[in-house]
C-alpha cells in the first residue's frame, strides 16, 4: 500500500484529549486546530504581587507583633512593679505591726517583772539608819585607803590593791595594812621588785596573805608591762588580773575609775539581800546574788547598794546575831519577823 492510502486511511475522523471530534482532516495538508494556536513569544511574567503582599504582611504582623509583645512586657513589668510595690508596702505594715507587737510584749514584760515586796520601804528605811555613817566602812573602806597626794594613776593602783586585801577581810586590818603600803611606798615598780617576805610582812594579818602576796606583785608586773603603770578600765580586762573578780573589778570601775559598770557584791550584800527577800530564788553565791539584784534594781541606785548594804551588814544586819529589833524593817522583813517571832 502506498504511502498516500496510509495517510488517507489515518485521516478518519478521531477524538482529541479535549474531548472534541475531528472528522474528514487531511493530516498532511492542514494542522489540527488544536495545534493551531498562535505560538507563544515568550514566557509569561509572573509578578509576585500577592506573595508580595503576603511577605509584607507577615513582616506587619511580626512587626505587630513584636510591639504588642514589647507593650504587654511592659504592662506586665509595670504590673509586677506594683505587685512588688504592693509587698514591699505591705510587708513595712507587717514590720510595723510586729514592731507594735514587740513594744507590747516588752510594755507588758516591764509591767509582770518581778520586783520584792515593799523593797522601797525597805531601801529608805536602811538610808535612814545609815545616815550618821559610823560603821567601818565609812572611814576605813577601800575608797579611803588611798594616799591622799598620790597623783590620779598610782591613786587608781593603790584602789585596786586596797580591793584585792580586802578579800576575806575585815575593813579595819585592810586599811591599816594599805597605810603600812603607802609609806613603803604603794607603786607598781616598787612592789613589783619588793621580795615575797618583805610584801608579806607589810600585809599580815590580812586573809589569806601568802597567796595575796603572789597576786599583788604578778599584777603589778602586768600592769607595767601592759598598761604603762595603770590599771585596766574594763571590767573584763580587771578579772583577767591574777586574784581579781567581778566583785572587785565593779567596785574598782566605781571608786577608781568613777563609773558604774555593775553592783558589787560581797558578803554582806550577799547575805542580806538573801534575808531580804530581794531575790526571786535563793542563792548560793555573790555572783548569783548580783544578777539577781541587778534584774530588777534601778540602775540608778547601783552605786549606793554596795556601801549602803555593807555599813547596815555590819552595824545592824550581822552575820550572826543580827539586831533585828533595833530594825526599822522587822515588821516587813521575811526573816526579821520570824527571828522576832522565834525569840519569843
Amino acid at each position: 500500500m502506498s504511502k498516500r492510502l496510509k495517510l488517507v486511511g489515518l485521516a478518519s475522523s478521531r477524538t482529541l484529549r479535549s474531548g472534541k471530534t475531528l472528522a474528514n482532516t487531511d493530516s498532511s495538508e492542514k494542522t489540527s486546530p488544536y495545534f493551531a494556536r498562535k505560538k507563544r513569544t515568550g514566557s509569561k511574567k509572573h509578578i509576585p504581587i500577592k506573595i508580595e503582599y503576603e511577605a509584607a504582611d507577615d513582616k506587619t504582623n511580626i512587626e505587630d507583633t513584636n510591639l504588642i509583645s514589647d507593650v504587654a512586657i511592659k504592662t506586665e513589668n509595670v504590673e509586677t512593679s506594683i505587685d512588688t510595690k504592693d509587698i514591699k508596702i505591705e510587708k513595712h505594715e507587717i514590720e510595723e505591726e510586729y514592731v507594735e507587737q514587740s513594744t507590747d510584749l516588752k510594755n507588758i514584760k516591764d509591767e509582770k517583772q518581778w520586783t520584792p515586796p515593799n523593797w522601797e520601804t525597805i531601801f529608805e528605811n536602811i538610808k535612814e539608819m545609815r545616815k550618821y555613817e559610823t560603821a567601818p566602812v565609812d572611814t576605813m573602806g577601800c575608797h579611803k585607803c588611798t594616799d591622799p597626794n598620790a597623783t590620779p594613776v598610782i591613786s587608781r593602783y593603790q584602789s585596786l590593791v586596797a580591793l584585792m586585801l580586802s578579800s576575806q577581810t575585815k575593813d579595819q586590818v585592810t586599811h591599816a595594812a594599805m597605810q603600812r603600803l603607802n609609806s613603803y611606798g604603794c607603786k607598781p615598780d616598787i612592789i613589783a621588785a619588793t621580795p615575797d617576805e618583805v610584801l608579806g610582812k607589810l600585809i599580815y594579818p590580812v586573809g589569806f596573805w601568802k597567796r595575796k602576796v603572789e597576786y599583788i606583785k604578778r599584777t603589778s608586773v602586768i600592769l607595767l608591762n601592759k598598761y604603762n603603770g595603770d590599771i585596766p578600765k574594763t571590767v573584763q580586762e580587771l578579772c583577767e588580773l591574777p586574784g581579781v573578780g567581778p566583785k572587785m573589778a565593779h567596785i574598782c570601775m566605781r571608786t577608781a575609775w568613777g563609773e558604774v559598770s555593775g553592783i558589787g557584791v560581797d558578803t554582806h550584800v550577799h547575805r542580806i539581800c538573801n534575808r531580804l527577800g530581794w531575790v526571786k530564788r535563793s542563792t548560793k553565791t555573790p555572783e548569783e546574788t548580783r544578777k539577781e539584784l541587778e534584774d530588777w534594781l534601778p540602775r540608778s541606785m547601783w552605786s549606793e547598794v554596795n556601801h549602803l548594804l555593807v555599813g547596815f551588814g555590819q552595824e545592824t544586819c550581822l552575820p550572826r546575831f543580827p539586831k533585828c529589833s533595833e530594825c526599822l524593817n522587822k515588821d516587813i522583813c521575811p526573816y526579821g519577823s520570824k527571828n522576832i517571832k522565834t525569840k519569843k
